[in-house]
């Protein structure tokens, strides 16, 4: 314990600067001892807690700070405030989950705190259950150190990264003294049974807090998480009502759909939206060559009409079509529709095209946008079935393959339809979905469509036996 207790005092030293700072406070064991240390150090530093109504962190941060008279600061925020906060936070956020948002919640409105009293920096508890076993989970393990190691490494991957990142809006920096190496060494050879004894976890740092005189009331307070202990998991549950909460979450986050005027573009914007998503524009490459290696081409311009239909604006972007250099034309239209309409990912109808998906995600990557793609790998008879169970209506606009003859041009697609296809699959290998170019198709309606696109006028050219167009010369909504 008198190891524990110098390493400790070493590793706030050696991580955070002699100079005023905030502390993260929920008056958990984590936050509780740094606050000591930091007074037993004097340090010059105000404790800051972020809570919504009844938040149990909150009543024993206001305890605690007066027991050990500390500079303590708060902020209650209302139902109707979190929505402005989720718009500035879940964006930001690699992995926007549940449990995620409302921790980056707390640290972000805690962080705004520090700001107004122009604190540059901030210390979190993060890293304290990683290597003195805090978690229920613990209770479990039978080789404690060994996984602690391992779930180590995911706070570093994943929660340091979501505080930083978050913290970095409001232009503060934030300090983990848990997760100094020294300290982390030595704790991950602490004994197991000094760590958890008697359903109690994280029991050497608590017997450390009761050394110090610290009260048991505190010193052996149930661990509370972050989103739990503030409350701010049970706000957003409220402010999901009928929603899930992942649904809620996903409604901050704006996507923009590379569409084709095809089933896989519209079924996969369609997964996206019923996942919370927001839908903020479609995306369409025109390519002058009909033979393009990355995109759509049959009656691509009807992609101005469903666009009407869906309500959603529509940026179009021509392209020569020559291999390679089309992506250059790609990568300009997804960097105007991120600027214009503050895109934090893109949609893609991808199955199975290794092609078009490692180059669409080189080009994301360079423009920090997420891709998602619902579809990939996703059963080719499935995803049919899935359509027509979901109201899709959709038509055969081009062919290119052995077996599919001029009667399926201009074809609506029905359970009859998917049958041959298999037929024509077990026969001679057709991809079921046209992920390998054998078809083309064109959306008429869908759970996306205030309106119906109808055909007033088409012909279908042929230029083989197995290969032609149904080309639509006029169509209108209605």
């Amino acid at each position: 314990m008198e190891t524990l207790e110098k390493l400790l005092e070493q590793a706030i030293k050696k991580t955070i600067p002699k100079k005023k700072v905030g502390l993260l406070f929920s008056a958990g064991i984590d936050s509780l001892m740094l606050a000591y240390y930091l007074k037993k150090l004097d340090y010059d530093f105000v404790c800051y807690t972020a809570a919504y109504e009844n938040s149990e962190d909150l009543k024993f941060a206001k305890e605690a700070a007066k027991l050990l008279n500390l500079k303590h600061k708060f902020k209650i925020i209302k139902l109707k405030q979190i929505p402005n906060y989720l718009k500035k936070i879940v964006p930001i956020l690699e992995n926007p989950s549940p449990i995620n948002v409302p921790i980056a919640l707390t640290v972000y409105v805690a962080s705004e705190l520090a700001k107004k009293d122009n604190i540059k920096l901030v210390i979190s508890g993060l890293g304290s259950d990683e290597i003195f076993g805090g978690y229920s989970r613990h209770k479990l393990s039978k080789d404690l150190n060994k996984d602690l190691k391992e779930q180590l490494q995911s706070a570093y991957d994943n929660d340091l990264p979501r505080d930083i990142t978050t913290t970095n809006l409001l232009k503060i920096k934030i300090v983990a003294p848990f997760l100094e190496k020294q300290l982390v060494n030595y704790a991950l050879e602490i004994p197991a049974e000094h760590k958890i004894k008697n359903n109690v976890n994280k029991l050497i740092l608590r017997e450390l807090a009761i050394k110090n005189n610290i009260p048991e009331k505190f010193a052996f307070r149930p661990k509370k998480a972050a989103q739990y202990g503030s409350k701010f998991d049970k706000a957003i549950e409220k402010l999901a009502k009928k929603q899930t909460k992942t649904q809620y979450i996903n409604k901050f986050i704006n996507l923009g759909v590379l569409f084709s005027s095809g089933k896989d573009s519209c079924y996969s914007a369609y997964l996206m939206q019923q996942q919370g998503y927001n839908l903020a524009c479609l995306i369409t490459i025109k390519s002058k060559n009909l033979d393009s290696f990355m995109f759509h081409t049959p009656n691509i311009n009807l992609t101005e009409l469903q666009a009407k239909a869906i309500q959603l604006p529509l940026l179009t972007q021509i392209t020569t079509g020559k291999k390679e250099d089309e992506l250059k034309d790609l990568e300009k239209v997804l960097k105007l529709a991120k600027k214009k309409y503050n895109l934090q990912g893109i949609t893609t109808g991808a199955l199975f095209s290794q092609y078009q998906s490692e180059r669409i995600g080189k080009i994301a990557k360079k423009l920090n946008l997420k891709v998602f793609s619902p579809l990939w790998h996703k059963d080719q008879e499935q995803e049919l079935h899935e359509l027509l169970k979901n109201n899709f209506e959709f038509i055969i606009s081009s062919i290119a393959a052995d077996g599919l003859t001029k009667e399926w041009l201009g074809k609506q697609i029905t359970e009859k339809e998917i049958k041959k296809l298999v037929e024509l699959n077990k026969k001679n290998g057709l991809n079921i979905a046209g992920e390998g170019g054998e078809y083309e198709s064109l959306v008429l309606h869908c759970p996306l469509f205030k309106k119906r696109l109808k055909i007033l006028d088409s012909k279908i050219k042929m230029e083989n036996e197995y290969t032609g167009k149904y080309l639509i010369k006029k169509a209108e909504l209605w």
